[in-house]
This record gives structure tokens, sequence and C-alpha cells, in this order.
């Protein structure tokens, strides 16, 4: 099942057959790797690759989220570089100045500190909680992305490409290659080469090791140890011409393994984090996607060529995987797992067919649904009974006289039985939130004056009015309160409420207005 890479030099020798060679799987079965793969590929006409459809996407709408303690609810207030806390439950709000252009704030694990990352003034800002006491810290020019480790220890600042909208200039010079380790606790900042383009940072569960994803590298930095500026570089292929790019990586909760899924390329590489060691993992042909099982120990892929879902145990990833078949008369090249791993949701971006599929685990079967519209995004609520399925205005495969063309769409459908309730939008969904008894659902519009609230017992919807365009929302810690924060010269979040009292002549809707100004609610 894992097939180690070849030097470079024996590839003349090997015409006619695959760069690699295949070995069996490590638990000493039968199991005949090659011809397994062989079979999985088959109907691609070749050992899969490109299919044409082109990448599928995962929307993400919590960009820009205020960031969340027990306590408090930090929002970054872009074009005025500050940071605004406000306390729960008193709604007291209190804002400090931070570095300019303050794009991304998070909070430690322990709540004892927010950070903000520093666009325009290319600094990270950390932040006491309870005193608002702030440290700057300087990072590298032409940065615009931060991840912070799962203890609040560390930052990695790096370069996205494809969240550079132009709003940058550089200044002097740039290399996409090059990030910024920050030290929290003590506010030191380590400098370090990765590799090119660098699109994503993952951190195992103890923190002690960071992997930053780019095109053609995986860099493995061990934290705490004084190295900070010396990370392990990985090749992630062969090709030293054209590597094919490194879409998507999976990190073993325990820090052995990395799954590696690249673009057009149908099979895995498996990189061992302690020996430093990759090889090539069989897989179905163009994998699509990957994600954990809800307790971490299977990775699940998506082999949208060949249809069929391939499950690994991460305790043992080269043993012989599960495979599954996937229905071949539509493409799916996505998934979601249900919280409580009874199902996955599956579905594609790309294709344009309006379908979902349920995979329910105890019997590995697939059931296909229909939809009003093409997938954009999906969700499934917290206790895992109902699903939210976005539709952007593409029509896809629909009628022209349907009620939905060229229309923004949300579905509800209730997992049990899979009836649904789908819901035509003014404008486009940017953010979606759930509240703390995972019986409520909230989102909002682009540009539309109101925050949606979704029941997902009843899938009855329900929308309230706001004073102004909403930028990001969220809810605060333990309620079932949501928190918008919008559009206003001085700064204006408000708070919703689904469970107020109003007969008791308790409001639904408290709104704080100029931040900067220390403004009481107003009812």
């Amino acid at each position: 099942m894992l097939r180690p890479f070849t030097p470079l030099g024996l590839l003349p020798l090997l015409a006619g057959c695959s760069s690699y060679d295949f070995i069996g799987a490590s638990d000493g079965s039968d199991w005949d790797s090659e011809a397994s793969y062989t079979e999985a590929a088959a109907d691609t006409g070749s050992n899969g690759g490109d299919d044409g459809l082109g990448s599928e996407e995962e929307n993400d709408f919590l960009g820009l989220r205020p960031a969340t303690t027990s306590k408090y609810v930090f929002v970054v207030n872009t074009e005025r570089d500050t940071v605004t806390r406000i306390s729960v439950p008193s709604l007291e709000v209190v804002t400090t100045s931070v570095g300019v252009r303050p794009s991304v704030v998070v909070t430690s694990s322990d709540y004892t500190r927010a950070v903000t990352f520093n666009q325009g003034s290319d600094t990270v800002s950390i932040i006491d909680a309870e005193t608002l006491d702030v440290v700057e810290v300087d990072v590298r020019d032409n940065l615009n992305a931060m991840v912070m480790s799962p203890d609040g220890r560390w930052a990695i600042c790096y370069h996205d490409l494809a969240a550079d909208d132009g709003s940058d200039p550089i200044s002097g010079s740039i290399s996409y290659n090059e990030i910024s380790i920050i030290d929290l606790e003590d506010a030191i900042h380590y400098e370090a080469v990765v590799g090119t383009f660098p699109h994503d940072v993952k951190f195992t569960d103890d923190s002690a090791t960071a992997v930053v994803v780019s095109d053609d590298y995986l860099a493995v930095i061990e934290l705490g140890g004084g190295k900070e500026s010396a990370p392990d570089r990985i090749a992630l292929s062969a090709d030293t011409i054209d590597p094919p790019v490194a879409e998507e990586v999976l990190l073993d909760p325990a820090g052995q393994y990395a799954f590696v899924r690249q673009y057009g390329v149908s099979e895995l590489v498996l990189v061992d984090l302690v020996s430093r060691n990759t090889s090539g993992l069989l897989v179905g042909a163009n994998p699509t996607d990957m994600d954990l099982s809800p307790d971490g120990s299977e990775a699940i892929v998506v082999a949208r060529g060949s249809s069929e879902l391939w499950v690994y145990d991460m305790a043992d990833p080269v043993a012989e995987p599960a495979v599954i078949a996937m229905p071949n008369d539509v493409v799916f090249g996505s998934l979601l797992m249900s919280p409580d791993d009874t199902q996955g949701l599956l579905y594609s971006t790309a294709s344009g067919q309006a379908r979902y599929g349920v995979w329910d685990r105890a019997s590995d079967s697939v059931d296909v649904y229909s939809l009003v519209k093409p997938v954009s995004g999906i969700g499934v609520s917290p206790v895992g009974g109902t699903a939210l399925i976005f539709h952007s205005e593409e029509n896809g495969d629909i009628a022209t006289d349907s009620p939905f063309y060229d229309e923004f769409a949300l579905t509800l459908i209730d997992l049990d039985d899979f009836f649904t309730n789908p819901i035509q939008l003014a404008a486009e969904p940017t953010s979606y939130a759930n509240a703390a008894d995972g019986l409520t659902g909230f989102f909002i519009m682009e540009g539309s004056e109101h925050v949606g609230v979704l029941d997902y017992e009843t899938l009855i919807h329900d929308t309230q009015s706001l004073p102004s365009a909403p930028v990001y929302l969220g809810v605060l810690p333990d309620t079932n309160t949501a928190y918008i924060s919008q559009e206003h010269d001085l700064g204006r979040i408000s708070f919703y409420n689904p469970e107020a009292d109003v007969a008791d002549g308790e409001s639904e809707l408290q709104t704080v207005t100029g931040f900067e100004l220390n403004s009481a609610i107003d009812q």
C-alpha cells in the first residue's frame, strides 16, 4: 500500500510503468495493492488524474469572525485600528488600539490573551484579556494570514496568495516562501523559509509541532526547542520541474502522520512526522477531499474520479483501507461528517448537479437526493439532526422556470427522514453560527440588513431586521444569543436573543453603537 519515492536516476529503467514501486500492506496481509489501485482507476482511462471539473470548494463563512473567551468577545475594527472587548453577560464595551489595519483576532485556549494580526503595520498585537495591555511584535513584511496553535503559545504568519486581494501593495520586495513564527508568551519573533506559496498551517494537538503546507513542500517545525527558525522541509513530489500542488493536509491527532492530497494525483503522500520519511499511499482515482472522522480515528478520502470513499485507520494508515462504492451516475467530490459519526453528507461544488448523497456508516450504503440548486456550501447542526445546504446564483442543471433560478438559497434538511425546506435568499450568505444548545442557527447576508434565524427542530426560518449591514456574526459563549457586527463609522454591534420574553418587556435585539464613544445600549 505504500510506495517509496524512487530516485530520479532510476526513472529510465522504469519506462512503461509507474515511477514508483508498490509494496504491500504492513500487517502482512495478502492484499494486492497494485491490482486494487488499477481497478479503482479503471473508469477514468488512466491512473485517475484531472477529470476536468476542477477543485472542490469549501466555503469559509467565518472569515474575520470575532474571538471569544468564557467572559469576553473580541471584535476587530479593521478600519479604525482597534479591538473591542465586550463583556458577557453585562455587554460592557471597551476598545483598545492595536496595529494598523488588524485583519484577524484570535484568543488563547486559556482565555488569557487575544491576538491580532495587523496587516497594515506588519505587526502582531498581544492583548491581555483582563487589562487590555498591548504588546506589539514586528513580523515580516507583506504577510496576510495568521494561525494560532491550540495551546495559544505560538502564532505563524504567512502570505496566502489565494487571499491576496491586491489591497496591500508590495513594499520593496517579497518572497512568498518566508514566514514569521511568534512566541506569544515571551513576545519573540522568529523567521523561517518554507516551500513555494504556503497556504495553510496545521498544528499537532499538543502544539509541539507545526506543519506549514505549501504547493510543493511540507515544512515541519518543532516548537519550543529553540529551533523555530530551522524547519525540516519535506518535498512532496519527485517531479522537480512541474510538481503537483498540495491542496489539502490532514494531521494525525497523535502527531505521527500527515496525509497530503495533491491536485489531479490519484495517490496520497503519507509523511511520517517523526522519521520525516515520505511514501506514496494508494487511493482511488482523482481524490478531491479528505476528512477526519469525528473521533479522529479514521481518515476518509473522497475519490471523485472512481466514485469511491477510502477509509484509512489513522493508527495504522498503511493497513488495507475500506473502500465504499458511491453511485457512479452522480458526481460527489466532498464530504462532511455528522458530529455523531453516523452519517456523511456527500456533495460537489464543481459538478453543477443539484444533488447530495447520504452515506450511512452502519450499512455503508449511499442514497442520493435532489435539491433545488447545486451546492455551494454545507453544514450540519451541532446535534447532528439537521443539514444546512447553501446555494449560490449558479444554476447548474436546474430548469429555467424554477423560482430559485438565478437566486441565492439555502435548504434545511431533516436528517432523520430527509424532508427539506428550501428558502430563497435576498443575497449571498457570508457567515453562519449555531446557538450553544445546538437547536438554533443564525446567518447573515452580503449587504442585507437582516440576521436569519433557523429552527433546526421545526425547519422554520425567520429574519430579524438590523440597524445596518452586517459584517460578521457569532454566538456569545455558553448562550443562545447571537452577536452581529455591522458597518458603522464608529462601530456597531447588535445582540439578538431569540429566547427573550417580549411579553415581559424584554427586547430580542439590543445594539451598541459608537464603541469609541462608550455608548450605552439602545433598546
